[in-house]
């Protein structure tokens, strides 16, 4: 299943996940860091959500409040509640 999330605080624009039967199966962010953003999407490939969100959830990025990792977390947590 396919979910779209845009995230808030940070320079992605647009989260696009492949979920099956909780698992993730990809991950493709718009914007943020290229290089960090395409290793966080590899590592999670094959994680269950919970994992995920447990691994990702209250990282920050400089002095923002959130990060990428954060908001993967977030919309994972987004994603749980809606399903």
């Amino acid at each position: 299943m396919e979910y779209r999330y845009k995230p808030t605080g940070v320079c992605s624009r647009e989260m696009i996940f492949d979920i099956e039967n909780g698992i993730v199966k990809d991950l493709k962010v718009i914007g943020g860091c290229d290089g960090n953003i395409k290793g966080v999407a590899s590592l999670i490939k094959g994680m269950p959500i919970e994992q995920v969100k447990e691994r990702l959830k209250g990282i920050k990025c400089g002095m923002k409040g959130t990060s990428c990792p954060d908001q993967i977390a977030k919309a994972l947590e987004n994603y749980s509640k809606a399903n």
